[in-house]
């Protein structure tokens, strides 16, 4: 397996954590997005995915056409074809938890405050860093901060977001609370998050998944 990716990419830490957690070997394919411009907006990359988008998972040895992209549909792509361990519950209702707290994440929090959004906000409506760091830190917290409440309420919640073995629920949220860390956001109303953020950060998948533990990092 190859996969395309950036250090720092939320989406692309939730691929590597699944590929960890399945114990499956592969190669980073770096895609700087910053650099030069993007190298996400190189013809070649382009071909893989028209989007300009990481990350981008090459299984060669299942198909060697095939060219996936969208982290969560990666995730389960993963899961159906190495079924051990499942990262979503045999149970339909407990399914429909894991994946609408994964939404949560990749739908309604990350989409605000992704690269494109903040370089849009300062490059072309001229919005200064601070008004940026702003916005990214309103939307960040808010988010979280529900999530926090559906996590407080469920006596589906574990040790992890959903019984006591991680799931399609903690490989996305990881990766959002890292950068909520990074940009300095409010997490102090938040303790089951990061009760289950730090339950997460001391299994070696998700260590080595890290930005800082990635052949890119910087």
């Amino acid at each position: 397996m190859r996969l395309y990716s950036y250090f720092r990419s939320s989406a692309s830490f939730r691929v590597r954590i699944a590929l960890n957690l399945k114990g499956l070997a592969f190669e980073t394919l770096p895609v700087h997005l910053v650099r030069h411009g993007g190298d996400q907006r190189n013809a070649d990359f382009l071909a893989l995915n028209p989007d300009g988008l990481v990350p981008v998972l090459l299984d060669e040895a299942e198909d060697p056409t095939a060219r996936m992209t969208q982290s969560l549909a990666i995730v389960e792509y993963l899961d159906e074809t190495h079924p051990e361990p499942p990262l979503l519950p045999a149970e339909a209702t407990a399914r429909a938890r894991v994946r609408a707290l994964a939404l949560n994440v990749a739908c309604e929090i990350h989409p605000l405050n992704n690269l494109r959004v903040l370089r849009y906000l300062t490059q072309v409506l001229a919005i200064g860093d601070d008004a940026k760091n702003a916005w990214y830190r309103h939307w960040v917290e808010t988010g979280l901060q529900a999530f926090e409440a559906q996590l407080a309420s469920s006596r589906e919640t574990g040790v992890f977001c959903h019984g006591d073995r991680p799931t399609l629920a903690d490989i996305t949220l990881v990766p959002q609370v890292f950068n909520a860390q990074r940009f300095d956001c409010d997490l102090s109303s938040m303790p089951t998050v990061m009760r289950i953020h730090a339950a997460c950060m001391a299994l070696d998948a998700f260590a080595r998944a890290a930005p800082g533990r990635q052949p890119d990092a910087e």
